[in-house]
């Protein structure tokens, strides 16, 4: 995912808008309305299943990945400096909001999937993999940079080994989350928050924030009752599979009868709840969440 948020240095500024006080979500790059005016205000440049790695998310189709997403930002940027010129474009994008949530999917849907990936993972150790991510990541958040982008808040991977379709994906695993995609994604965030720290050193007058998301999320789902939650490992959005992990959320699946109760809202994401309390603590949190500075901190820069 990747989303800038345009607002003045004093505004309140995440990556769950709705939350933090904007009237409405930030639209799309892809959608018809997001022209003129609209993309000084914003623009959201995710796309799902997509990935810092060209080729994640190839079963799926018509993903847009990270590299793409960047040329999609490089012409909105174009028509920013044809609207207002390019002293101002640059000046609006320095004070800009860069939300970038990247590297999920290059596990689930790439290094991890089920028995197509079986190949890749005897020939490329998991090592090998993250440093693959993380040198095309150095590369993208360069690009970024280079193209105007100073305040980048960049997120970890959450702890991908509690969704339910890994639970169901690997049933050996029982009641526990699936250690091997968890253990993958602490190895992807430890290399990632020393690329922080070398962006930020390297490039001037840059202001990267990592945000702890799998810190964040790991105590919800330790703690989950005590943030009002009844169930931390199966998908309200459900259809087939012990977890409700096995088949996408669509037109035949279930719900649960109360989705606030649930941690996790599909087989892949967490629930609006748990989107909200993360989002809260991105934007207020200590440095044990988000580090160097919360996003509250950084739009006021």
């Amino acid at each position: 995912m990747f989303t800038i948020y345009i607002r003045s240095p004093n505004s309140i500024v995440s990556a769950r808008s709705q939350e933090l006080g904007f009237k409405d979500f930030t639209p799309p790059y892809l959608a018809p309305t997001t022209t003129g005016s609209v993309v000084l205000q914003g623009v959201n440049y995710a796309s799902g299943a997509s990935g810092i790695l060209n080729h994640t998310g190839k079963l799926f189709g018509g993903r847009i990945n990270m590299d793409a997403q960047i040329d999609n930002f490089e012409n909105s940027r174009q028509d920013i400096i044809s609207s207002i010129g390019a002293p101002a474009a640059l000046t609006l994008l320095g004070k800009a909001i860069f939300f970038v949530a990247m590297g999920s999917n290059d596990f689930i849907n790439n290094y991890l999937t089920p028995v197509i990936s079986a190949a890749e993972q005897k020939l490329i150790t998991p090592e090998v993999f993250v440093g693959t991510m993380i040198s095309r990541f150095r590369l993208q958040l360069t690009r970024l940079y280079n193209l105007g982008a100073r305040k980048i808040v960049v997120s970890s991977v959450g702890p991908i080994g509690c969704i339910p379709f890994e639970r169901d994906a690997n049933p050996a695993a029982g009641d526990n989350c699936v250690s091997l995609a968890n253990q993958l994604a602490q190895l992807f965030n430890a290399e990632l928050k020393s690329l922080i720290t070398d962006l930020s050193t390297d490039l001037k007058e840059s202001k990267f924030v990592y945000a702890d998301s799998y810190s964040i999320l790991e105590d919800i789902l330790q703690n989950y009752i005590s943030y009002g939650f009844e169930n931390a490992n199966s998908a309200c959005c459900y259809l087939a599979g012990r977890f409700g992990g096995l088949i996408p959320c669509g037109p035949h699946s279930k719900i649960c009868s109360d989705r606030s109760k649930h941690v996790f809202w599909d087989p892949y994401h967490p629930s609006e709840a748990t989107n909200l309390l993360t989002a809260r603590r991105l934007l207020d949190g200590d440095t044990n969440d988000i580090t160097p500075m919360n996003i509250r901190q950084l739009a006021r820069l």
